[in-house]
């Protein structure tokens, strides 16, 4: 328990008939995501207790916290160059190391050298859990994603293209070592295999966060308002449009010759 806030809301009493009992916690620091994994969860949950002679009355509802992040967009790309001697040498790029959950990876893989058959490549994003520490660290992983990228044998200098969209998958960000109890990392794990059915492969770490899906207003901030629609594809801030007068006739003007009264050239004789 890396948080616990308690408040009593009634004293000791009988409860024969409906009640409300109002509560309120200020300024609760909530430092960790919600996280619902393989081997841990980290919770965060509001608990009501009726303590009674016998046995307690207990109801827990869960909460969801998702904490943000911000990266610059000039994130470094990743170059690397792996392959075996005189039979393999391929060099992978991926456009930067840090994604959001709804972003794509953008890549290429080059081959230099190809000496062996290869059948296809793949790419896949691997989980890993790391749970506890020292003697008793436990790691599990497991694969989130996997997208084929090429079929068929690859020449010399030939090129592929690597795109892939997270918005697809069930993914949480990255986390290190949150309450000295656990991290969650992911990798991109670059496969190939031969004829044979042996595999080749690289892993590539990379850091996952959550983005603001939008921007967050402020009560009374006619700014904060405006970024909001604009900030969403496809809409613009409605503006009411400013009321039309409409001419009023003017009053019947009498006429000192013959005492009467006519209505004015301009006015609307309807």
């Amino acid at each position: 328990d890396f948080i616990s806030l308690t408040r009593e809301l009634a004293r000791p009493g009988d409860l024969t008939q409906n009640a409300q009992f109002p509560f309120e916690f200020n300024n609760v620091e909530k430092p960790f995501e919600t996280y619902m994994g393989t081997n841990v969860k980290l919770r965060y949950f509001l608990r009501v207790t009726v303590i009674r002679r016998l046995t307690d009355l207990t109801k827990e509802i869960d909460l969801v916290v998702h904490a943000l992040s911000s990266y610059p967009d000039n994130d470094k790309s990743i170059k690397m160059e792996v392959g075996i001697e005189d039979c393999l040498h391929i060099e992978f790029e991926y456009n930067k190391n840090k994604y959001h959950l709804q972003d794509v990876i953008v890549g290429k893989i080059y081959f230099l050298l190809v000496r062996i058959k290869i059948k296809y490549m793949e790419i896949a994003i691997l989980k890993t859990e790391i749970v506890g520490s020292g003697p008793n660290t436990f790691k599990e992983s497991e694969t989130v994603a996997k997208f084929e990228i090429m079929d068929g044998a690859p020449v010399r200098g030939e090129s592929i293209p690597i795109r892939l969209f997270l918005a697809g998958y069930d993914l949480a960000p990255s986390m290190r070592d949150v309450g000295k109890k656990f991290s969650v990392k992911y990798f991109l794990n670059l496969v190939l295999i031969d004829e044979e059915d042996r595999r080749y492969f690289k892993q590539q770490e990379v850091t996952l966060w959550r983005k603001a899906d939008k921007v967050m207003r402020r009560p009374g901030s006619d700014e904060a308002d405006e970024e909001l629609q604009t900030s969403i594809p496809g809409t613009q801030k409605f503006t009411a449009p400013a009321p039309v007068e409409h001419p009023k006739p003017e009053s019947p003007r009498s006429d000192p010759k013959s005492g009467s009264t006519s209505p004015d050239d301009n006015s609307d004789s309807s």
